[in-house]
This record gives structure tokens, C-alpha cells and sequence, in this order.
């Protein structure tokens, strides 16, 4: 045994992606004296300017809003308590589609393994005990998500480390509160899109493979605010309309796949370092 604290490294594509999948957890392990690394990898350039102005049109400055979601991101950090933050800081390559996807020095361009050797570094230095990140496909599809996990587990593949390694998820009845939340949310909207619906349907697994449940509710204050630190991504206004109640009801419990482990912790289990402690 030694003296260094058990480490958590979430490995995240933008700033606010840390806090709706992994607020929770990264807030109840930095209480429980955890260190908590962020790693964001793009610097979220393609994320809504000032006034709610999207990416391609008038107004839009990429490093204009990269700079101000820097900022967010730090105020997060300090809502969160996480100890340290890592910012690879490639271009935001935007929603599936887009023609940023295809923009060189895209995260979506970069090479796997730049991005899993830089990632790898950083595993180095920190030596986490548990990883977090998403799944193959990105939790939804988004190709800086996907990155993100594609660079993760490469990084672990080039270092000799062995930690847990979780990919974020929600519970299909978690899914399907959040739809019904959605639709409650958005006046004059009482039946569910089709097409909203098909897509809700392919997020999340089904509950029985759902390995890990952890309880979050006392932190769901802490996620709150680190997501209305992020308040100038309207996405996120959804989650800060709800209220804190509703909200602490709806996301106080984080959910995760564990992917790898040698500690041979029972399955289902409530924490991320369960056999660590």
C-alpha cells in the first residue's frame, strides 16, 4: 500500500460534458477525498456563441466561444471540487454531419493514437485507480464522443496501468423518464415525437446490464450548478428549467458498464471503487 489517494480520471469531448454523465460521482469522490482528473479533449468551439447564435451563422466565433467555455469549464471544475484539469484543446468537430467533422485539426481528424499517446501521458502522471468514459458509440453518436472513447481505451493499451474502466450509460427506464420530462418541459408538447422517440430508444441498455449505480442524490445540488455554470450551452437549459428538486430526482443516480477489472467486485454494484477501498 501507499500513500497516494485513489484517483478518478473521467476523460470528457467538450466543457459541460463533465457534469451531466459525471457530476455526481466526480463531486461524492472528491468529498470522500478521491482525487477527481478532468480531461477535456476539445476546446468546444462549435458550442452556441453569445445570444444563442449556432455554429455558420452570423456572429459565430469559434474561438470566441472556445474561450468563454474555457472559463465555464474552470467555474465547473470549482463547483465540482475536481483537482486537477487537463485540456488536450483540439477543435470541436461538432454534431455527426456537420462539415466541421472534416476540418483539419478536428478531434474527428486527429489520429487515434496522437490523441491516445498524449491521453496515455497523462495516465502516466495521475495513475488513476478507476477510468471513466463512454461507450463505442459515444453514449449517442457524436463523433467527438466517440473519439473520446476511442483515444481512452487506446491510451490504456500503451501504459502498463490496470484500473476499472467504466463507460457512461443510463438504464432504459431512466431513458424513459427523461423523455416524458422532456415532453413535460416543452410547452403545448404532450405526445412524443417519432422521430425523438426512435432516437431515445437507441440510448441506454436495458436495466439488467446496467453494472454499477451509484447514488449521487447528495451531490445533485453541486451538478446543478456545475451545469448552470455552463449556461450559455442551450442544451443545457432543459436540465436548470426543471428545477432542483426535479432535477436531483431525475439525475441523482449515475449509472455505469464496467468494461475492465482485477478486483473482482460482485456485479451490480453502487461504487466506482468498490474493491479499491
Amino acid at each position: 500500500m501507499t500513500d497516494r489517494p485513489l484517483t478518478l480520471m473521467a476523460v470528457h469531448a467538450h466543457p459541460d460534458d463533465e457534469a451531466t454523465g459525471t457530476g455526481g460521482v466526480l463531486a461524492r469522490y472528491a468529498a470522500e477525498g478521491v482525487r477527481t482528473v478532468l480531461v477535456t479533449c476539445t476546446d468546444g468551439g462549435c458550442g452556441d456563441g453569445p445570444g444563442g447564435v449556432k455554429p455558420g451563422e452570423p456572429g459565430h466565433d469559434p474561438a470566441a466561444v472556445a474561450s468563454m467555455r474555457r472559463q465555464e469549464l474552470r467555474e465547473s471544475c470549482d463547483v465540482l471540487k475536481i483537482s486537477d484539469l487537463e485540456t488536450l484543446d483540439y477543435a470541436d468537430s461538432g454534431m455527426a454531419g456537420w462539415p466541421s467533422n472534416d476540418a483539419p485539426g478536428s478531434f474527428w481528424q486527429t489520429p487515434v493514437e496522437e490523441g491516445a499517446a498524449r491521453l496515455a501521458e497523462l495516465m502516466r502522471q495521475y495513475r488513476p485507480d478507476v477510468v471513466v468514459t463512454y461507450d463505442e458509440n459515444g453514449f449517442y453518436g457524436h463523433p467527438d464522443h466517440i473519439q473520446a472513447h476511442r483515444i481512452t481505451m487506446a491510451a490504456l493499451e500503451m501504459t502498463e496501468l490496470t484500473p476499472k474502466v467504466y463507460w457512461t450509460t443510463m438504464p432504459r427506464s431512466m431513458v424513459r423518464r427523461f423523455g416524458e420530462t422532456m415532453r413535460e418541459f416543452q410547452e403545448g408538447t404532450t405526445e412524443p415525437d417519432p422521430a425523438e422517440a426512435a432516437a431515445l430508444a437507441e440510448i441506454g441498455l436495458p436495466d439488467d446490464q446496467v453494472t454499477t449505480w451509484v447514488d449521487t442524490t447528495a451531490f445533485s445540488g453541486q451538478k446543478f450548478d456545475s451545469l448552470a455554470a455552463h449556461a450559455s450551452q442551450g442544451e443545457n437549459i432543459f436540465f436548470l428549467k426543471m428545477g432542483r428538486e426535479r432535477f436531483t430526482d431525475l439525475m441523482g443516480t449515475e449509472t455505469f458498464v464496467r468494461v475492465r477489472d482485477t478486483t473482482d467486485a460482485a456485479l451490480p454494484e453502487n461504487d466506482l471503487f468498490a474493491g479499491l477501498h
